[in-house]
């Protein structure tokens, strides 16, 4: 009796802390296999152009689980890109801005990051200014 008690018990506790933490908001998901660098590759690199709807930062596997800086972008044939810059760090300090409603042309290398489909950029062109986050293996050369 004592064993099944400890079992029932156990799994009891299990459940208890389990439901604690999904009301408390915490997920539990699949940890994502590559991050950064490893995430971009050169074979899959387009280029795109279009229209900055939205500005974002979160937590993100391309900027190595560091705040990073994205661009929602709306290209010239009208789908929805998510433009993965680099961590939030490195944009701040780069003499280039971007606002809603900034024309844009994103260099980088296509993927797919929580169901949406991306680009990791190498190089964004806004008006006359270019930046260059990353060589062609994917890898920041803008580190601060």
């Amino acid at each position: 009796m004592r064993l099944s008690s400890l079992i029932i018990g156990t799994g009891l506790a299990v459940a208890v802390i389990a439901g604690i933490l999904w009301v408390l908001g915490f997920g539990f998901h699949a940890p994502v296999a590559a991050q950064g660098s490893a995430l971009y590759n050169p074979h899959d690199e387009i280029t795109a152009s279009g229209t900055v709807q939205e500005i974002q930062e979160f937590d993100c596997p391309v900027s190595e689980q560091e705040l990073g800086t994205h661009l929602l972008l709306k290209t010239n044939d009208g789908s929805l890109l998510q433009i993965h810059l680099a961590p939030s760090r490195i944009v701040r300090g780069q003499k280039i801005k971007f606002s809603a409603g900034d024309q844009v042309t994103v260099v980088g290398a296509r993927f797919r990051f929580e169901g949406k489909n991306g680009i990791i950029a190498r190089e964004v062109t806004h008006g006359s200014e270019t930046i260059i986050f990353r060589n062609s293996e994917g890898k920041l050369l803008l580190v601060q």
